[in-house]
C-alpha cells in the first residue's frame, strides 16, 4: 500500500467525533462562477469539478420552510436512518466497519449512521467523508489514508439519495480501479436513506421523499462546498478541495439537524424493526426502475443530454439551488411532499409542469443553452 502523502485539512463545522473530511482546503482560491456563465461552461466541455456555484443564500421564508420540513419529517428520516444502519451492520458486522461518505450529501446521513449505532450497539464506528466525481472517480489518496489508518477497515460507502444511479456507476467503476492498482476488495455497494432511482440494495426507504437536508447547501452539511478537483490549484496526488464557509456560520443548522435527527432514535425502534421485517420480505436488487423514467423524459421531452435531466426530490433541489433550470416536472401524486420544490421554482420564475410518467415525485431539467 502506498503511503499517503498529506494529512487532511481540519474542516467542517461538525464535531471532530463525528465525520473527518479528507479534504483540501482552497477556501483561498475564488472559482466560485454565477449559475448562467457556469452552465455555459459545462455545456461547452468545462468539467463541473473545477469551478464551483456561487452559494444560494436561503430568504427568511425558505429557511422557516427548512425548519418546518425538519419538523414534519424528522420522525421519517430516523427510521430511514435506523433501517440502513441495521442493514449496514448484518452485512459487515461492526467489528472493522469504517463508514465513507460522499461529500456532501452523504456526510450527515453517515453522522446519523454512525450515531445510530453508537446508540443501539455502544460502539464508536470511525466516519470520514471523501469526495466523488462524476467521471473522475473517487480520491483515491483519501481512500489510501483510510486504509493506512485501519489497514483491517470494511469500508461502507453511504450517500443520501439516489437520482438516476450515476454514483452507483462511478463508485463501482473507481473500486475495480482502485482494487486493480492495490491487489485489495474494497467493496462498491452504496448504502443510502432513499432509493426511489431503485439502483442499490441498502436503503432506507424507496420512496422519494424529502430529506430535509436536501433543501440547503454548505449550511446543512458542516459549512463544507461541494467537492473540486481542479489540478491548477491542487497538487497531483493531494486530496480533492472543498471550500468551509466559516463566513456562513451564523447560518449554519448542520448539528442542529444531526442532533434533531438523533433525539428521535429511541422513539422509533419499533418502526425501525418493522420496516427491517417488511424489507425482508421484498427483492432489494436494483431493477434500475429510475432510469426508465429517465428515458421516457428524455424521449416525451426530446431532451439531447440525458446528463440534463436530474430526476428525484434531492437532485431536482439542487437544480433550482445550482443550475439553470429550463422547468420541473412534477408528480402531482406527491406534491404534498414538495413544498420547498414549489416556493423555490416561483422565486426563479422556473414553469412547473405536471408528469406523472415517472416513479419519482419530481424531475428537475437543466436548461440547454
Amino acid at each position: 500500500m502506498n503511503k499517503p502523502i498529506a494529512k487532511p485539512d481540519k474542516m467542517g463545522s461538525y464535531r471532530q467525533e463525528d465525520v473527518i473530511f479528507l479534504l483540501r482546503d482552497i477556501s483561498n482560491y475564488q472559482i466560485e462562477i454565477k449559475s448562467e456563465e457556469k452552465e455555459k461552461l459545462i455545456q461547452s466541455g468545462t468539467h463541473y469539478s473545477e469551478m464551483l456555484p456561487v452559494e444560494y443564500q436561503p430568504t427568511e421564508e425558505y429557511l422557516n420552510l427548512f425548519h418546518r420540513t425538519l419538523e414534519q419529517y424528522s420522525k421519517r428520516v430516523a427510521i430511514a436512518v435506523g433501517v440502513v444502519a441495521e442493514q449496514i451492520k448484518e452485512r459487515n458486522g461492526l467489528e472493522n466497519l469504517v463508514l465513507v461518505s460522499l461529500a456532501r450529501a452523504g456526510t450527515p446521513i453517515g453522522i446519523l449512521i454512525k450515531r445510530y449505532l453508537a446508540y443501539k450497539y455502544q460502539v464508536d464506528v470511525p466516519h470520514y467523508s471523501i469526495s466523488i466525481i462524476r467521471g473522475r472517480g473517487f480520491d483515491v489518496t483519501a481512500i489510501d489514508y483510510i486504509f493506512d489508518q485501519h489497514d483491517q477497515a470494511r469500508i461502507q460507502f453511504v450517500d443520501g439519495w439516489t437520482g438516476k444511479g450515476a454514483i452507483t456507476f462511478e463508485l463501482d467503476k473507481a473500486c475495480k480501479a482502485y482494487n486493480e492498482s492495490r491487489g485489495v476488495k474494497l467493496d462498491p455497494t452504496l448504502s443510502v436513506l432513499a432509493d426511489p432511482g431503485h439502483c442499490v440494495s441498502i436503503y432506507g426507504t424507496r420512496d422519494d421523499f424529502l430529506i430535509p437536508s436536501a433543501c440547503l447547501n454548505s449550511t446543512v452539511s458542516g459549512l463544507v462546498s461541494r467537492t473540486v478537483l481542479n489540478h491548477d490549484i491542487l497538487k497531483e496526488n493531494d486530496f480533492h478541495g472543498a471550500k468551509y464557509y466559516k463566513e456562513l456560520a451564523d447560518a449554519d443548522v448542520s448539528n442542529l439537524y444531526v442532533d434533531t435527527l438523533t433525539s428521535e432514535f429511541e422513539r422509533v425502534q419499533e418502526e425501525v424493526t418493522q420496516e427491517l421485517e417488511e424489507l425482508r420480505k421484498e427483492d432489494t436488487t436494483p431493477s434500475w426502475k429510475g432510469l426508465k423514467s429517465v428515458e421516457l423524459i428524455q424521449e416525451r421531452f426530446g431532451i439531447q443530454n440525458k446528463n440534463f435531466i436530474k430526476p428525484g426530490v434531492g437532485e431536482t433541489t439542487r437544480v433550482l439551488l445550482r443550475r439553470v433550470p429550463w422547468k420541473i416536472l412534477v408528480n402531482p401524486k406527491y406534491s404534498n411532499d414538495l413544498t420547498h420544490i414549489l416556493m423555490l421554482a416561483k422565486e426563479l420564475h422556473v414553469p412547473i409542469e405536471e408528469f406523472t410518467d415517472m416513479s419519482y415525485s419530481c424531475c428537475g431539467i437543466i436548461k440547454e443553452l
